[in-house]
C-alpha cells in the first residue's frame, strides 16, 4: 500500500512538473490530485522518494522535480501507452495517406511527429540492406539504351541507365526481364544480388553482354548505401520552448541535429512489432545529451523494422502522449509501405 501510494505521488509530481515547468510542492499535490491522504503523509512520501533518488530539490525551500531515475520508474510503471483519440487517428491517417512516394512519406511523418509532440522529430530513411526486391523493370529508351528500375519493399526506387554496344529487341528484353525477376523478386538485397550473379550463364552467348551490363547496374544499385544514414528532422523550432535550459539542453541538441550519424545512434536499433523504447537522460549514448530523452520505434512493411523514427527532447516531456504519437505514426507509415 505504501509503495503504491509513493508511486502515485511520484506520478503526480512528474505530471505536474511536465505541465507547469515548476518544482512541485506537497500542498500543490494535495490540491490538484485526489491522493486520499494528508499533506503530512505526502511530505513523508516525498522525503522517502527523495532519499531513494526518484526526486530532488533544486534549491532550499523549493518543491521537488523528478530525476532520471524517477522518470524511468514513471515510464516503466505506465499501465499502457495512452491511446490516441479518434480525431487524432483520423488526422494522422489523412495527412500520411496523401503522400506520393517514399520521400514524401518520410517528410510528412517527421512534420506530423513534431506537431503532435511539440518536440524535435527524427525519421530515418529505410535502410537498403534490410529491404527486399519487390520488382525489377527494364525499359528500352532507345535501341542501345536501357533504363533499369529497382523497386524495393520500402517503396524506394533506384534507377540506372545502361548503354549497350548493340541493339537489343523487345522480345529478348522481355525474356531478360522475366529472368531477372524470377531470380531477384521477393529476395533480400544480399540474396538477390547473389542470385543475379549467375544469370549470364543461363542466357545465350549473344545475350550475355547485355545481361552482364544490366546485372552489374542492378548490383551497383543494391550496394549503394549512401542513403542508409539519411534522416529527416523536423520541429527544431520547438526547442525555443526550452530557452531557460539553453546551454544544458538546447545547445547540445542543436549541435547533434547537424550530425546524422549521431541522430541514428540516438534513435538506436529499429524495434519490430511496435515496441516503443524510451531512453532517459544518462541512459543515452552521449554525455553531452544527458538532459535529453529519446522515444523511438521501428517501422516497415509486414511488421519488419527497416528503419527507426522517434522524437528527441528534454527529459521533462509528456512521456505517455509522446509514446502514443510515436507508435501511432510508425503504425500508419508501416501500413502505407505495406500497401505500396
Amino acid at each position: 500500500m505504501v509503495e503504491d501510494r509513493k508511486l502515485a505521488v511520484l506520478r503526480a509530481i512528474v505530471e505536474d512538473y511536465v505541465a507547469t515547468e515548476e518544482p512541485v510542492g506537497s500542498k500543490a499535490l494535495v490540491e490538484r490530485h485526489g491522493l486520499g491522504v494528508s499533506p503530512a503523509t505526502v511530505r513523508n512520501d516525498m522525503a522517502a522518494l527523495e532519499e531513494e533518488g526518484f526526486i530532488t530539490q533544486p534549491h532550499t525551500s523549493a518543491g521537488r522535480v523528478p530525476t532520471d531515475k524517477g522518470y524511468r520508474l514513471f515510464v516503466d510503471r505506465l499501465s499502457g501507452v495512452k491511446p490516441m483519440s479518434v480525431a487524432e487517428k483520423r488526422a494522422i491517417s489523412t495527412f500520411l495517406e496523401g503522400a506520393v512516394d517514399l520521400d514524401d512519406v518520410v517528410q510528412r511523418s517527421v512534420r506530423l511527429l513534431a506537431q503532435l509532440t511539440r518536440q524535435v522529430a527524427v525519421v530515418q530513411y529505410p535502410t537498403l540492406s534490410r529491404s527486399t526486391v519487390r520488382h525489377v523493370e527494364v525499359v528500352a529508351l532507345a535501341p542501345t539504351r536501357l533504363l533499369v528500375v529497382l523497386i524495393l519493399s520500402t517503396g524506394r526506387i533506384e534507377q540506372r541507365l545502361v548503354e549497350l554496344a548493340a541493339d537489343f529487341d523487345e522480345e529478348r528484353l522481355a525474356i531478360l526481364r522475366a529472368r531477372i525477376n524470377a531470380a531477384a523478386a521477393g529476395a533480400r538485397i544480399v540474396e538477390a544480388s547473389r542470385a543475379l550473379s549467375g544469370l549470364s550463364e543461363q542466357v545465350t552467348p549473344a545475350d550475355r553482354p547485355t545481361t552482364e551490363l544490366v546485372v552489374a547496374a542492378l548490383q551497383e544499385a543494391m550496394t549503394d548505401h549512401r542513403s542508409d544514414e539519411r534522416v529527416a528532422v523536423g520541429g527544431t523550432a520547438n526547442l525555443a520552448r526550452f530557452g531557460d535550459d539553453f546551454d544544458v539542453t538546447v545547445r547540445p541538441l542543436l549541435e547533434a541535429l547537424e550530425e546524422h550519424v549521431v541522430l541514428l545512434r540516438l534513435l538506436g536499433e529499429a524495434n519490430p512489432g511496435g515496441l516503443v523504447t524510451v531512453r532517459i537522460g544518462h541512459e543515452g549514448p552521449y554525455d553531452a545529451l544527458a538532459a535529453t530523452s529519446v522515444v523511438a520505434t521501428g517501422y516497415g512493411p509486414r511488421d519488419e523494422a527497416l528503419a527507426t523514427l522517434g522524437i528527441v527532447g528534454p527529459t521533462r516531456m509528456d512521456y505517455p502522449g509522446t509514446m502514443a504519437a510515436v507508435r501511432a505514426v510508425a503504425r500508419y507509415v508501416s501500413r502505407i509501405l505495406d500497401e505500396a
